[in-house]
């Protein structure tokens, strides 16, 4: 599925590139508790630093449980 979706978005957006995750236990950051997969695409310049992934990829959303 997410081969059919990365390929669904690049035709639609042409992003550079994606970030793919998995969150898997509440130690690794899962906070919904199904099997979900997070595909981003991702494009040249859209952060300052790409470093750090699928966490990072909107650094204002990084922490995104601290305004629960």
């Amino acid at each position: 599925m997410a081969k059919e979706m990365k390929q669904i978005l690049a035709e639609k957006y042409q992003p550079d590139g994606f970030n793919i995750g998995i969150n898997m236990g509440e130690a690794a950051g899962q906070t919904i508790f199904h099997v979900h997969i997070h595909l981003i695409p991702r494009y040249k310049d859209d952060v300052e630093n790409p470093a750090g992934g699928v966490r990072y990829v909107i650094p204002e959303k990084a922490n995104y449980l601290k305004d629960l």
